[in-house]
């Protein structure tokens, strides 16, 4: 499918392409700030193979420009030349391509290429908390992103099944009492079990025998023990099902779960310890390996990389060398959604896959993590808020919205289901509406603001859309590009006309938060619409056809927009 704008910017480069034939320059556009254009073109890059200044580039350029059914003129601006499309051809061509596609507008052509991503693999010790929300959020809405840019995509949770924090959990169930260890309110095998992982914790941190006995846990695991391998498989299971609980409450999906012991078991990270040993950066301590990465940039104390003990045991890093060698036999593109605190680990595995001579490294998103107003969280001190916990606050206080607002008309149970909608999709928009490096302290006034950039905000301009459409009996969806000229009218149907554009930027630059920026603006905009041009009251009965299917195509694009983000569409608020 190309889409309209797609074959705006496509004229432009071909005329663009034959103006400056004698030259080899990249022709890259970019979108104009509104009001210069709908696409401009930097003339600086030109200005030393012309001769010329930026501006008598720009201006030499657009006096060239040809008008065409897409091109309705050419100005030059600043070094810039500023391309305006012909509105009423825009618009035309927009709707058709918004009614034709339907749930799939948005969508780019199939790229027959398959992508991992990796994100949650979270330690299966204990429920999720908000510190770690943001990983499956941020993971989940990638996914999404890159199937809608037509990428065969496949979600992985790499499950951590080998690891000192499952033996932890592993040893409590085996050997404490039950009457010893913390009780939670809450009826999910996660929050159940946690506090056998906590009271072990605190007991090997104080007792050298339950630390010993933890400790030969997981050598045992490492070593392939059936019977020790099915202890923490079994201790861990209970907890994997209420994670998975509470990802579902999110409208997550994983596709596949990776354990960790597959590439002990298959000798995969055996291979990757002998390959190591043989590479002019490997060096021995006191029996433990260690690659030197002082010449890779890295410096101070962590130039060195261990990935063997010297009791024969791996670390965590080797096997993800492993697993990431795995990876890049099964997919084009490799993406990891990890916390800012794994950038070192992150880099140690990328160098140790060149080394390694692997051809795909991953491309990772770094996000830092979310806390409420009271500061950081551990599981292992129990000095933490769940996600849980997040999202039945969320739920609750989205209840109270609601029914605020709405008591008098509506039905228990249909202020419930709105609540879940908007509680869960605040929870999801207030994550990912901000860049993953950027800190985030969850506040409600924030997540629940009925007026700003909020997901309530958004959810409304959708049901607003789909109360007008309820008044109209006649589902055929007749137009007058011509008669669609107010400037709200034109600006909201450019920014319908941009949403492949944004799906495209979002997947090549991995920018989850730019969708989220997206139906904030096309949401004002719908609004501003509304306010400046009557619809229903329209008394010339072809500009309120036009009105009422503009009015139908954006709800199509806020809900495919909000499907992106994984929130719901509600048609009533």
């Amino acid at each position: 499918m190309t889409y309209p704008l797609d074959k705006f910017k496509n004229e432009i480069i071909s005329q663009l392409k034959k103006i400056l034939s004698e030259y080899e320059c990249e022709i890259r556009l970019e979108i104009s700030p509104e009001g210069m254009g709908d696409f401009a073109f930097p003339c600086f890059s030109l200005a030393p193979l012309v001769k010329k200044s930026p501006n008598d580039i720009a201006e030499s350029l657009a006096d060239k420009i040809e008008k065409s059914k897409w091109i309705a003129k050419a100005e030059a601006n600043g070094g810039y030349v500023n391309f305006f499309v012909d509105d009423e051809y825009l618009i035309s061509s927009t709707l058709r391509s918004i009614f034709e596609m339907k749930e799939k507008y948005g969508h780019l052509q199939k790229k027959n290429k398959k992508v991992i991503i990796e994100h949650t693999s979270a330690n299966p010790n204990g429920p999720l908390h908000v510190g770690r929300a943001r990983n499956p959020i941020i993971g989940d809405t990638l996914v999404r992103i890159f199937k809608a840019a037509g990428y065969d995509v496949e979600s992985q949770f790499y499950l951590d099944d080998m690891g000192k924090q499952v033996a932890i959990l592993a040893w409590g169930l085996n050997n404490l009492d039950s009457k010893n260890v913390p009780k939670s309110e809450y009826d999910k095998p996660d929050h159940q079990n946690v506090g056998f992982y906590q009271a072990a914790n605190e007991l090997m941190e104080k007792d050298e025998k339950v630390a010993e006995e933890i400790g030969e846990i997981v050598k045992r695991s490492e070593h392939g023990e059936s019977k020790t391998i099915e202890l923490i498989h079994k201790a861990y299971a209970l907890v994997l099902e209420g994670i998975n609980k509470s990802l579902h409450r999110i409208n997550i999906q994983i596709d596949k779960y990776i354990p960790e012991s597959t590439f002990v078991r298959d000798k995969s990270v055996e291979q990757v310890i002998n390959k190591l040993k043989k590479t002019k950066y490997c060096h021995e301590e006191d029996g433990a390996f260690y690659l030197d990465l002082e010449s890779f940039g890295i410096q101070g104390r962590n130039t060195k990389f261990f990935f063997l003990r010297k009791d024969g045991t791996t670390l965590y890093a080797t096997r993800d060398v492993a697993y990431h060698q795995w990876k890049a036999k099964h997919a084009d593109l490799l993406i990891n959604v990890l916390g800012e605190d794994h950038k070192l680990e992150s880099r140690q595995v990328e160098i140790a896959l060149k080394l390694l001579g692997t051809k795909i490294s991953p491309r990772v998103l770094f996000y830092a993590f979310v806390s409420l107003p009271g500061g950081k969280m551990s599981t292992r001190r129990a000095r933490v808020v769940y996600l849980d916990e997040l999202l039945d606050e969320c739920i609750e206080r989205a209840y109270r919205e609601v029914e605020k607002r709405r008591g008098s008309e509506l039905s228990e149970g249909e202020m419930k289901k709105i609540a879940e909608m908007v509680g869960i999709g605040s929870l999801r928009y207030n994550i990912i509406k901000v860049q993953p490096e950027k800190d985030i302290v969850f506040r409600w006034e924030e997540a629940l603001n009925f007026e700003g950039n909020a997901v309530p905000f958004i959810q409304y301009a959708h049901a607003r859309a789909c109360s007008i459409l309820s008044k109209i009996k006649d589902e055929k969806r007749d137009f007058d590009s011509n008669t669609l000229k107010h400037d709200s009218e034109v600006k909201l149907m450019k920014q319908l006309a941009r949403f492949p554009l944004f799906i495209e930027d979002a997947s090549s630059g991995y920018k989850p938060h730019i969708i989220a920026n997206y139906l904030y603006e096309t949401a004002s905009k719908f609004n501003q619409f509304y306010r400046d041009c009557p619809v229903l009251s329209e008394k010339n009965t072809m500009l309120g056809k036009s009105r009422i299917t503009l009015v139908d195509a954006t709800r199509i694009v806020l809900n495919n927009a909000l499907e992106l983000l994984g929130i719901s569409a509600p048609e009533e608020m």
